[in-house]
């Protein structure tokens, strides 16, 4: 059957927004900051907003309203799970962020465990893994087509010693927006008897990802940036790790059994239930709605059809900013690579700051500039400052990237085109 495409963008709240310029005038804002945060999308609110009056305390009441929201938690759990994948006795974890995720995980890795993670990764993957004294990671170096990531790892797990073993990788760069291979890389580790955590918080809104499919053992995600900014995220996968681990957050809920006594002192017996054991404190369950409701959303609107929608305006900007002279875009794997809507550039002569607040000031443009939480990577790709026409600026080298996804108008990838052509060729003010 041939694929649906989408003319026009999703609704999001804000795109009635308009942004002051340095003329006095006034724009809608062009809001291409996606990968930080998105736009939650207007079904989403709507469904939040819905849901509200009924709003009541989580697993902590017989009333009616604690009745209805502790189902409608559970039902949202069981919406995102579908929404991944997870297989039957996979758990479902809420968290704030894929970072609470990636840490939450860290806290379960067992004695001894060898975790292994490319250095091309978000901090959020890279830097939580030995802070529990638990685990030795070794960093991979970057590679530089999906066949060498593959190779590079089976490599280094083939030198590895016996114990358990962890990858953490990302399924598209928050730099460059590339698809890794994470079957293949899943696969590679399966087969040397280690489990993959895959961080898809860039891949999930742009993308299905199908935990079962992928072959991964969990997957983390962020909401606020799959178009439900109310502060929830998730880690799903594999229960036998996180049923034993100390609870992330010592409290109500995660507690089954507490008594206290001058002699004895306080004794607890947690759940080992994860969801239970790790969701200590009352739930974050406006969050989870939402987060719910953004899946319900995506899938409503059928990822065929969004994928080729923003493959269309991908190319389009990746277009416009080759044609544009002095501009470069990064990349790891190639200019052809499949990417999602991720593209972070340098333009000659501009510093990174300057060039983003030209962009706001002149054009109501909101991009985002420096190192995206990804200093190695970043400082990698864009390698020596002369080369790159920042020879003047101080500090590390950084870049400016746009990010865009299914509310996204035509409109605001065609004015970013035409404002770096503008500022490319006009050079940075005196």
């Amino acid at each position: 059957m041939p694929v649906t495409t989408v003319s026009a963008c999703l609704p999001v709240l804000g795109a009635e927004v308009r942004a002051p310029l340095d003329t006095g005038e006034d724009v809608p804002y062009a809001a291409l900051d996606y990968a930080a945060s998105a736009p939650a999308l207007r079904a989403v609110w709507d469904e939040v907003a819905a849901f509200l009056p009924s709003y009541g305390s989580v697993h902590r009441g017989a009333g009616y309203l604690s009745r209805l929201s502790t189902e409608l938690f559970e039902e949202s759990r069981a919406t995102v799970a579908a929404f991944l994948g997870c297989r039957p006795d996979d758990a479902l974890i809420f968290t704030r962020s894929t970072t609470d995720s990636l840490n939450l995980l860290a806290g379960a890795l067992p004695e001894g465990c060898q975790v292994f993670v490319f250095a091309t990764e978000h901090h959020a993957a890279l830097l939580p893994w030995d802070r529990h004294g638990r685990a030795a990671v070794t960093c991979l170096p970057a590679p530089s087509t999906p066949e060498q990531a593959v190779a590079i790892l089976r490599a280094a797990l083939a030198q590895a010693a016996p114990g358990p073993k962890l990858l953490c990788v990302t399924g598209a760069s928050n730099v460059t927006g590339e698809l890794w291979p994470v079957a293949d890389l899943a696969a590679t580790a399966r087969s040397f008897g280690a489990r993959t955590v895959l961080d898809a918080a860039q891949l999930a809104p742009h993308r299905p990802v199908d935990i079962a499919a992928l072959g991964v053992d969990w997957v983390a995600l962020s909401g606020h940036k799959l178009y439900a900014p109310f502060g929830a995220g998730v880690l799903a996968g594999r229960a036998d790790w996180l049923s034993p681990a100390e609870p992330y957050l010592a409290g109500g809920g995660a507690s089954a059994v507490v008594s206290a006594s001058p002699d004895a002192g306080v004794e607890v017996t947690w759940h080992t239930a994860p969801e239970v054991r790790h969701e200590a404190g009352s739930p974050n369950v406006v969050g989870a709605y939402a987060l719910a409701a953004a899946c319900r959303a995506l899938d409503a609107a059928g990822f065929p059809a969004l994928v080729a929608r923003e493959e269309r305006l991908l190319a389009s900007l990746l277009t416009g900013l080759a044609e544009t002279p002095g501009v470069r875009v990064l990349w790891l794997f190639g200019q052809d690579a499949p990417r999602v809507g991720v593209v972070s550039f340098v333009v000659a002569g501009w510093e990174s700051g300057a060039l983003a607040r030209a962009l706001s000031d002149r054009y109501g443009i909101g991009v985002r500039d420096g190192l995206f939480c990804a200093h190695p990577l970043v400082q990698a790709l864009l390698g020596d400052r002369a080369e790159d026409g920042d020879g003047d600026c101080d500090g590390p080298l950084k870049a400016v990237r746009a990010s865009f996804g299914a509310g996204t108008p035509d409109e605001h990838i065609e004015r970013l085109v035409r404002a770096v052509r503008e500022l490319a060729a006009a050079g940075p003010p005196d």
